[in-house]
């Protein structure tokens, strides 16, 4: 198979993707292939909310500190093959249709013996797997796609670092309904041997995530972020002071303090495991650290921000930074998400405060919610609301609408992000974005591959 190929062969295999919820079919596969992960070490990343973020933190680090590191993320922004990268670049696409190929050609003999067609996560699941043991990196950060215990990507036995983020409500109809259930689904990366480390957990998580941590043997550790103090912040960055260390973040948001908390822990903990970074790079790899869909600016002059908060946490989290920051500015919404998600407490939180709101589809999901629901839902709260089914037409009349000091802001999902900033990019030419001294620039620059 080309690439093209291998792309079309995991979109058709979308027709198992609600197959058994177990390692079943994952663990099946990867023996037929040598288990390659078997020679890998990994940082294995759960939680709700502060994955993608915590994640590019460590990532750039190490990157920093030398080492070859491996990352697989779900899902993508930008780039399908931005989910499995090692060094800063994507697997080309040559190495994804040869891998893909090999999975491809297991997978076949495991239908003609009257087992499971994996799903698209687990093929994906495996072709990084196989990239990484052949690019011999070490080590790999692995992103949960959903829960932990059984995530395609928990089969591995090798974990030097358990990472989990703060936990809240969401896949409640695969995870649980309480919170202490779902952090039983999350605390399941926890492996014999390794480290834990986690911050800002309600009670209930804590309990679980010290518990399975006890059964396994594994250390945890529990970051404070009230160590940390906050020295400077708005849209374009922060700085703040965390034992004793000063760093600058180029990343927006009140929540990247505790995100950077827990990676700068992480690192502390992968450092006595012999992952080692001095100060230096640590300061180095944070201020480097870009993360897609975060508050990312896209366009200034009016100011243009994209997203992806999509649950109440998320939701939570940008609501204070949108009263911190922006307080005195015209706010403009492009607002999409899933119907599965809790829309309702996303529109409570964020959409009052909006001086005009256009709902639209995210397109080709059949979790959509329709642009005309979601503009229903949202009219209590705010009148000023209105369906747009274009996203292009959605793009060009608000910023006809916006003035040169308001802000647009899109949110709901991650899945459109890639497609309004390719829109906005089409516009007058935009490749930076003002800093104020002392931190850095962000270059906007995407490109879509």
């Amino acid at each position: 198979m080309d690439y093209q190929q291998s792309r079309a062969y995991i979109r058709d295999a979308e027709q198992y993707a609600g197959g058994a919820m177990d390692l079943t079919n994952i663990k099946e596969l990867m023996k037929r292939l040598g288990n390659p992960q078997d020679q890998l070490k990994y940082i294995h990343v759960a939680g709700t909310n502060g994955k993608g973020s915590v994640i590019a933190y460590l990532y750039t680090t190490l990157m920093k500190a030398g080492y070859h590191v491996g990352r697989y993320i779900s899902p993508s922004v930008y780039s399908y093959r931005e989910k499995i990268e090692t060094e800063g670049k994507p697997i080309s696409r040559e190495k994804f249709a040869e891998q893909t190929t090999r999975v491809a050609a297991v997978i076949e003999e495991m239908t003609a013996e009257g087992l499971a067609h994996p799903t698209p996560f687990e093929i994906e699941t495996a072709v990084a797997f196989l990239f990484f043991a052949e690019e011999k990196c070490d080590p790999v950060i692995l992103e949960v796609g959903m829960g932990g215990i059984t995530d395609a990507t928990n089969l591995i036995t090798t974990t030097e670092l358990a990472v989990l983020v703060p936990i809240s409500m969401d896949h409640q109809s695969f995870l649980g309904n309480t919170i202490s259930e779902i952090a039983e689904k999350k605390a399941g990366i926890i492996k014999p041997g390794s480290s834990v480390v986690t911050i800002g957990q309600e009670t209930e998580a804590l309990e679980v995530i010290k518990k399975t941590g006890a059964e396994a043997g594994a250390d945890v550790c529990v970051a404070d972020v009230s160590e940390a103090e906050v020295l400077e912040a708005d849209f374009t960055g922060q700085r703040f002071c965390y034992k004793g260390e000063e760093y600058t973040l180029s990343l927006a948001g009140s929540y990247q303090t505790e995100n950077a908390v827990l990676a700068l822990e992480a690192l502390r903990i992968l450092d006595e495991r012999g992952y080692h970074t001095t100060t230096e790079q640590r300061r180095e790899g944070l201020k480097a650290t870009h993360w897609n869909g975060r508050l990312t600016i896209i366009h200034r002059d009016p100011l243009f921000i994209v997203d992806g908060a999509h649950n109440p946490a998320a939701a939570d989290m940008l609501e204070d930074s949108v009263r911190k920051y922006f307080k005195d500015r015209r706010l403009f919404f492009i607002m999409g998400v899933f119907k599965d998600k809790d829309y309702p407490y996303i529109i409570r939180k964020l959409c009052p405060y909006a001086e005009q709101i256009l709902a639209i589809e995210t397109p080709d999901n059949p979790r959509a919610l329709p642009a005309e629901e979601l503009a229903e839902a949202i009219r209590p709260y705010n009148a000023n609301v209105r369906a747009e089914k274009n996203i292009p037409r959605a793009v060009e009349e608000l910023f006809e609408m916006a003035g040169k000091d308001d802000v647009i802001l899109s949110f709901g999902s991650l899945s459109f992000i890639g497609e309004i900033t390719r829109i906005v990019n089409t516009r007058k030419e935009v490749s930076e974005v003002s800093a104020p001294e002392g931190y850095q620039q962000l270059n906007i620059n995407y490109k879509i591959i």
